[in-house]
């Protein structure tokens, strides 16, 4: 089974190992079809430490690693 992968923007790499990375998507209202933007963050484990704020990346799904981190860094986009 192919595991799903994201784009995003990192927001925060002030935890060791770990960023936070903001996935933008666009959604559509079901009644009036306007679209807005509706914005998730995830954490992501960064082995090597190498993201900084502001870069764009893939994060992929993963087993979990914490309580909270789901997603592994794959590469800066």
């Amino acid at each position: 089974m192919k595991r799903k992968t994201l784009k995003g923007v990192v927001m925060s790499n002030k935890m060791q190992k770990t960023v936070v990375v903001a996935v933008t998507r666009l959604t559509q209202h079901p009644l009036y079809k306007k679209r807005y933007k509706v914005t998730q963050r995830y954490q992501a484990h960064d082995e090597k430490n190498e993201c900084q704020v502001g870069d764009k990346v893939i994060i992929e799904e993963s087993r979990p690693l914490s309580k909270n981190k789901h997603w592994v860094v794959l590469r800066k986009a």
